[in-house]
């Protein structure tokens, strides 16, 4: 009886991973970059992500401190390096034809704004990338320091002081 239900086990594991090596193989799974995700590859991406945030994102604050001039900085480094993807002030009207391109598609986070991640969220995301996304790792590009300053200026973008926010709404992708 024991054995019966083992090989009943051993089976199902061998016609699963038959059946998942088939579904790849005879490419029943998009590829193609146009394509919408499915729920199993955005539950996939997003539980992973999730997971690896919570266990190597930097907890606490960051070593860049909130100041007017901070904040410009990280405008200005959000306007040279992540606005061609992840838009300008004006959000989803901003996207440029490579954000529309995408797969999946950034977040225009004037729209989709990320202020409510710890700062070391947004630190691990620039400095490291997000695997099947197009977010390239920043860390052989920036410098720790630009990267906190982003990461600041991310944490308050919807809640500027006016000369940051003057320089966030002139920043163009």
């Amino acid at each position: 009886m024991l054995k019966g239900f083992l090989l009943g086990i051993l089976v199902t594991i061998v016609v699963a991973a038959a059946a998942g090596y088939a579904t790849l193989r005879f490419g029943l799974i998009p590829a193609n970059a146009d394509a919408k995700p499915g729920r199993l590859e955005r539950w996939v991406a997003g539980t992973s992500l999730r997971a690896t945030l919570r266990r190597e994102a930097p907890p606490g604050p960051g070593p860049v401190p909130l100041s007017d001039q901070n904040l410009i900085d990280g405008v200005h480094l959000y306007a040279k390096n992540c606005a061609i993807c992840h838009g300008t002030s004006q959000g989803d009207a901003s996207a440029s034809p490579i954000a529309k391109g995408e797969y999946p598609a950034p977040p225009q986070l004037a729209t989709d704004g990320v202020e409510d991640d710890p700062p070391g969220y947004s630190f691990w995301k620039i400095q490291h990338g997000i695997r099947w996304t197009a977010m390239p790792a920043w860390k052989d590009t920036l410098t720790d320091q630009q990267m906190w300053t982003l990461a600041v200026f991310l944490e308050h973008m919807d809640k500027l002081p006016p000369a940051a926010e003057q320089a966030w709404q002139q920043v163009k992708n």
